[in-house]
């Protein structure tokens, strides 16, 4: 007999597109993950900088993106915000 792993769905917003996109993942899904999953979908580039982007999760940066999903207790239907690191100039 196997284990089934919880998967789930979370929102990702990205506001260089302002577009969301929906993920499927686990509790053992890491930020890192789910911002490499998602920055590709969203903004339709084959291999977009991901370096360049941080996530957010309940209003706070996500610093540490080796964090589980399941540590911050995220579930299903969670809001996750991917912004650029730094500030662009207004033009």
């Amino acid at each position: 007999m196997t284990a089934v792993a919880e998967r789930f769905a979370v929102r990702v917003m990205v506001t260089d597109v302002w577009d969301q996109v929906f993920i499927a993942v686990g509790p053992d899904t890491t930020v890192a993950d789910l911002k490499r999953q998602a920055l590709p979908r969203a903004l339709k580039q084959a291999d977009p900088r991901v370096g360049d982007y941080v996530v957010k999760f309940r209003g706070a940066a996500v610093l540490d993106e080796t964090t589980t999903l399941g540590t911050l207790g995220a579930g299903a239907n969670a809001p996750f915000i991917i912004l650029p690191a730094r500030r662009r100039a207004v033009r």
